[in-house]
């Protein structure tokens, strides 16, 4: 069972484990939605894909995506995964430093959030 969950405009995340230093979670992209083009200051991220297909931009390289897939964000990485597929775009996501959500800048998102 997860410890926290939220659903957001672009689908849903679910927090597995948070401890000192890592913090895990399910994320779920519904088809046809992106999450916001971001960045972080405090924690480097891995992804692992588990469901699904996309596109994967990291700074300025826009990569094809699909289940099996491992991705590395490191610190100030600016990344946006979108779900081009049929079907919900599922991944594993460790979180390594600091791991808070407010360490979320968003450099565009289609959601009008800041």
């Amino acid at each position: 069972m997860y410890l926290e969950a939220d659903n957001r405009p672009w689908g849903r995340w679910e927090e597995y484990l948070n401890e000192p230093g890592y913090r895990v979670k399910r994320i779920i992209v519904h088809p046809g939605e992106r999450l916001s083009l971001q960045k972080h200051e405090h924690r480097d991220e891995h992804w692992v894909i588990v469901q699904g297909e996309g596109q994967f931009t990291l700074d300025d390289d826009v990569t094809p995506i699909a289940a099996g897939d491992r991705l590395h964000i490191p610190r100030e990485g600016v990344h946006r995964i979108e779900n081009d597929g049929d079907e919900p775009l599922v991944f594993i996501e460790t979180q390594l430093g600091v791991c808070r959500e407010d360490d979320i800048m968003r450099l565009e998102d289609d959601y009008g959030r800041g």
